[in-house]
């Protein structure tokens, strides 16, 4: 067997690898724990427009530390941290051999799922390193890191340039995450046709209410960088948890934060419906 013969066998064994039951129920079980976090902040973000939020953090870390305070918490943690990383699995085969349809080896689509894959990773080292014990791993303030983030940046050459980039390549992302919510883009990607009629009309209203959500929190934490950029102020970039406090800035006051917390618990439960009839 010569060398070209060798490597294509291997390529074929790692592409149905990429395909097994174990990566799909990996990538079911990261859409279930993404779905958990996004209700949980969403929640979160309920108390925040109702009583002021006080010490809640709406963001990732406050969603990790409200699980963790729960009867089984650390044992949670663990299982949304491992579907994390089955998620992380999942975006990473895709990056390497392609997503499912007739379009999914596009050069595009693999950076995108490269660059998901980078971010699953992230979220599922953060979560299992406060489930193994380090609080100040998973838990820590999205606000506080983005600020870090931005004043490390600005202090580059170029810095501003920089960073004002990175915000309008982050609202430019909401504005798409929004976009596609409201055409329905999702379909492509789900087994609609297996769907009863019922089913179908919940993943079309969570789907559109919780993306087009999601999308407006992304593009309102751009344009926050931009402004730290422009201004030169790295205080004025925030993470999730002051980007959902600023909706209640303004005229219609908490109400447009009501509004968006329950689009992200929207978006989470669009992610349970993704766990059943994603194609994968």
């Amino acid at each position: 067997m010569n060398t070209r013969s060798v490597a294509a066998q291997g390529r074929g064994q790692a592409r149905r690898a990429a395909n097994s039951t174990a990566v799909e129920a990996g990538a079911r079980a990261g859409f279930g724990a993404r779905g958990v976090i996004y209700v949980l902040v969403g929640a979160l973000a309920l108390q925040i427009a109702f009583s002021g939020g006080g010490g809640q953090q709406a963001d990732r870390g406050g969603a990790i530390a409200e699980i963790a305070e729960k009867p089984f918490g650390r044992i949670l943690l663990w299982l949304l941290g491992i579907g994390l990383v089955g998620m992380a699995l999942w975006r990473l085969s895709e990056a390497l051999f392609g997503q499912a349809g007739p379009d999914g080896g596009k050069p595009t689509k693999r950076a995108m799922a490269a660059g998901r894959f980078v971010f699953y990773g992230f979220a599922a080292f953060s979560v299992l390193s406060f489930a193994a014990g380090d609080s100040g791993s998973g838990s820590g303030s999205s606000d506080q890191q983005s600020q870090d983030i931005t004043a490390k940046a600005l202090g580059w050459p170029g810095g501003q340039w920089i960073v004002a980039i990175g915000g309008v390549a982050v609202a430019g992302a909401g504005l798409w995450i929004a976009g596609r919510a409201i055409l329905r883009k999702y379909h492509k990607h789900l087994k609609m046709a297996e769907m009863s009629q019922k089913v179908r009309r919940a993943v079309d209203i969570t789907g559109v209410f919780g993306g087009s959500a999601r999308g407006a929190v992304f593009a309102t934490a751009g344009g926050f960088a931009v402004a730290a950029a422009v201004k030169h102020e790295p205080d004025r970039s925030k993470g999730m948890d002051d980007t959902l406090r600023s909706f209640t800035e303004t005229p219609v006051g908490p109400w447009l934060l009501v509004v968006i917390a329950l689009g992200l618990v929207a978006f989470g439960v669009f992610s349970w419906f993704n766990a059943r009839y994603r194609k994968v």
